[in-house]
């Protein structure tokens, strides 16, 4: 199944905001991510649907486990991506920007490459 980039930023974001605060509702999500309660409320059910989150009767949130392991991946991409960028040079800001973009685009053949580029460079 082909998930999209905008379900990957919520499944990241949720993630994110479980490690961070340990209960995640889509008001959380809302001022995380600066969409408006409506969209995010499109969204949940859509993961729902596609059985990548769950949401209890006081409406929190947690990722199933397919739903953490897209996350994880996600996750793994942008903070790799984030830190090469910084390390060539890339101001803070535009690096989180572009790894935000690039996470999603790039096949697992150039991400693998970039990972091992980035860690033989960092290593030595």
């Amino acid at each position: 199944m082909q998930i999209r980039a905008s379900a990957e930023d919520y499944l990241e974001t949720i993630l994110l905001l479980s490690k961070k605060t340990g209960a995640v509702r889509s008001i959380d999500i809302v001022g995380e991510m600066g969409f408006s309660k409506p969209s995010v409320s499109v969204a949940m059910k859509k993961l729902r649907e596609n059985e990548l989150i769950r949401m209890d009767t006081d409406g929190y949130i947690t990722l199933t486990p397919r739903g953490e392991e897209v996350a994880e991946r996600v996750y793994e991409r942008h903070a790799l991506l984030y830190d090469w960028l910084v390390s060539i040079g890339v101001s803070e800001k535009i690096a989180a920007a572009d790894a935000c973009r690039m996470e999603h685009i790039l096949s697992g053949e150039t991400f693998e490459a970039v990972r091992q580029a980035y860690e033989h460079r960092r290593n030595g």
